[in-house]
């Protein structure tokens, strides 16, 4: 089994941190980070929450799912604002489109041309997103199946190492 990268890589999409693949959709993934770090105030890389949450994508994807992604806002961003109602809709808006830009699947992320749309309309419909790439683990045939192109002689059991530290 090939695991994913849950910290550290930052603003990598997942599919160029696990298979090195780089695309336009990769550059999305790191605006939506971004985006997600200057909503809720919080830096991607060193993210921690004493929650479940093992970054800041899942983080935000809880809470989204949970319905409180008002909780999730930097109260700075809200103080800042005269109008707080419609500046916490436009966020949240916001919020739906940072997490549309980080989903795990590069071909389920918008390109940048819809996304600067959904930023600069409010008239816009913004699809639901599906889960950002945060994932603990993927399957070999994940693996396969998400990069067709991808020959089974080009995955390597050395290609990262994962450590895992037990107490005594």
């Amino acid at each position: 089994m090939r695991q994913k990268l849950t910290q550290g890589s930052g603003y990598m999409a997942p599919e160029y941190a696990m298979d090195g693949i780089f695309s336009m959709k990769s550059d999305v993934f790191s605006f939506g980070v971004l985006l997600l770090e200057i909503i809720t105030g919080k830096r991607s890389k060193g993210f921690y929450n004493s929650n479940r949450d093992n970054n800041l994508l899942g983080f935000v994807w809880r809470y989204w799912k949970e319905g409180k992604g008002i909780e999730i806002i930097d109260p700075i961003i809200i103080d800042s604002s005269s109008s707080a109602l419609r500046t916490v809709h436009e966020i949240l808006r916001c919020i739906q489109i940072g997490l549309l830009c980080v989903q795990e699947r590069a071909e389920d992320r918008p390109v940048m041309s819809t996304v600067m749309v959904m930023l600069g309309s409010e008239t816009t419909a913004i699809p639901q997103p599906k889960p950002p790439g945060f994932c603990v683990g993927r399957s070999l045939f994940e693996t396969q199946s998400s990069s067709s192109t991808q020959r089974d002689d080009e995955l390597s059991v050395n290609q990262i190492t994962l450590s895992v530290i037990d107490a005594r």
